[in-house]
């Protein structure tokens, strides 16, 4: 028996048309794979390109070798463009505001027509999650400044490879444009006095009504400190930090005149009401007007030159002791002969540098 012929037929449909068109997808993986020349780099950068200053700057902090080959020609050819920008050290304990100060100070600045950039020196982000990288969240009004730049630092516990790529930043930031480059640090380690022998004007962040205001201070970060801003100088805590301006004052001046005939300055201010942010900013021009006319400006930045001539060979000795594979080798085995007391590490040391 013949079986019955259904009257519904299923036809072929229309090929499906493809959603991508191979030869363009093609192409976008090559434009991707292909490495942008240094020529672009350096073009792009001078023409105040973001995205390419981000990139090279991904480069400098790179470890791989063809990165930081690259890096250098780019850092080679910017540097004609550089050094024409205003550098300001920013430090203070963790809660002291820092943030919400740079985040007012730099729009005041961008008010004013100038191209900020802010950078970071935190050697112990690896460790706390460090500051710089909540604060480029928490500067939602800096962020989407066309004339800002905010770059989170990048997270390691070498102070002096951080500090490195720090200032090599500072170089393809200011051959991009920007006149102000605010590096931050945590008052923490000796990250201050790396950040102090980078930039031109060095800030310290105080809080007001914690008790002794000079307690727990060091030394050496008074004496580096060419103003001391009290932040956090409003509603009930005004009374406060009028208290610890005058205690600063008092301190300041019993430390002997600086080399660069600065007198440094107390200032309450609140950067949350945006109060004496301009006055922060007057105090920066009269400093940078006395240290011009009296040719300390230029003596500091050329002794800040050679400190990191200095700096990076010694950084590069290190380097390239501690990745030689004899080394590596035989310094496991003076290790290991130290545990069983078969050596001294004076001795074993000395036996190490001699090959």
């Amino acid at each position: 028996m013949n079986k019955k012929q259904s009257a519904l037929h299923e036809k072929e449909g229309v090929i499906k048309p493809e959603t991508t068109n191979f030869s363009s997808a093609e192409k976008i993986k090559i434009n991707r794979a292909k490495k942008n020349a240094v020529d672009e780099f350096v073009t792009q950068i001078l023409k105040g390109n973001i995205t390419f200053l981000s990139k090279a700057i991904t480069l400098v902090e790179s470890t791989n070798a063809n990165h930081q080959k690259k890096a250098n020609e780019i850092l080679e050819k910017c540097l004609p463009f550089s050094n024409n920008a205003i550098r300001i050290g920013i430090t203070g304990v963790p809660g002291v505001g820092k943030s919400t100060f740079i985040e007012a100070f730099g729009k005041h600045l961008t008010k004013k027509g100038h191209k900020v950039a802010v950078l970071a020196v935190d050697p112990s982000s690896s460790i706390n999650k460090g500051s710089i990288l909540g604060d480029k969240t928490r500067m939602e009004q800096l962020v989407t400044d066309k004339n800002a730049f905010i770059r989170p630092s990048p997270s390691g516990t070498s102070l002096g490879g951080v500090a490195q790529k720090t200032r090599e930043s500072i170089i393809l930031c200011e051959a991009a444009g920007f006149d102000t480059i605010i590096i931050e640090t945590v008052g923490v380690g000796q990250s201050e006095t790396v950040v102090h022998s980078m930039v031109d004007f060095f800030l310290l962040l105080k809080l007001a009504g914690a008790g002794d205001e000079l307690q727990g201070i060091k030394r050496g970060i008074i004496e580096m400190a060419d103003a001391i801003v009290i932040n956090k100088a409003d509603g009930d805590n005004a009374k406060n930090a009028k208290i610890a301006k005058v205690e600063f004052n008092r301190a300041l001046h019993l430390y002997p005149l600086k080399e660069s005939k600065w007198q440094p300055k107390v200032i309450t201010a609140s950067a949350l009401e945006n109060l004496n942010i301009d006055k922060v900013d007057e105090m920066i021009g009269e400093y940078l007007e006395l240290t011009k006319n009296n040719n300390y400006f230029t003596e500091k930045r050329n002794e800040q030159n050679t400190y990191w001539l200095l700096s990076t060979i010694n950084q590069q000795l290190k380097d390239n002791f501690y990745n030689n594979p004899y080394i590596i080798k035989e310094l496991t085995k003076e290790i290991v002969n130290l545990k069983n007391g078969k050596t001294t590490p004076f001795n074993a040391a000395k036996r190490l540098l001699n090959l």
